[in-house]
């Protein structure tokens, strides 16, 4: 399908360019999100009439998102969760999680503005890449700990774990959160059924 782009789309284009996408990729997220229009006369006409006004509205909402990252760039974030002895996390810490924890520090972050390619399961801090506009990036840290204590003990050593920096994933909703989720349910269940059936 051929679209034309209404902002800056990582690995895709820029405002204005013409670019082929695969139909899936054009319902799902470009089309409902207005990043784009269907290449259409009447929608290139509508572009070329609106490009000046389009290209403001850009520039003050990417001003906006600088102002933001100057405030949330670097900013350290506690989530407080189980976990083993290992530093296993009982469950995982999702975009949704890191976002409730931004929120209730004072920051305004959005779950889809946060890049995550799957859900952190270990105890440590981890960078991540939060996309405030699309040519506005910053990072923050999550420090995921049992404890406020082992949280402050772990940002004292500087301990930034293995956690992978994320990257980019097009297209990710938070149904794949959820199949991610589904899939580690059933995994835990198939694995008592096992324990039970040694016993």
């Amino acid at each position: 399908m051929e679209l034309i782009l209404l902002e800056k789309v990582n690995n895709l284009g820029l405002m204005g360019d013409l670019v082929r996408v695969k139909p899936g990729y054009a319902r799902n997220y470009l089309l409902p999100q207005k990043k784009a229009l269907k290449n259409t006369e009447e929608n290139r006409k509508y572009f070329e009439d609106k490009r000046v006004e389009i290209e403001a509205r850009n520039l003050e909402l990417r001003n906006e998102a600088e102002a933001v990252s100057e405030k949330i760039d670097g900013q350290s974030f506690i989530v407080i969760r189980s976990a083993s002895e290992t530093g296993s996390l009982y469950g995982s810490v999702s975009k949704r999680d890191i976002a409730t924890a931004a929120t209730e520090s004072g920051l305004s972050i959005d779950r889809k503005q946060i890049e995550l390619n799957r859900p952190f399961k270990e105890i440590g801090i981890y960078e991540v890449k939060v996309n405030l506009h699309p040519e506005v990036e910053t990072t923050i840290y999550v420090n995921i700990a049992r404890t406020v204590e082992e949280a402050e003990a772990q940002s004292d050593a500087g301990e930034e774990e293995t956690g992978e920096t994320t990257v980019e994933a097009h297209g990710e909703t938070e149904e794949d959160e959820v199949v991610v989720e589904e899939a580690e349910v059933e995994q835990a269940e198939t694995s008592e059924e096992q324990v039970e059936a040694k016993e």
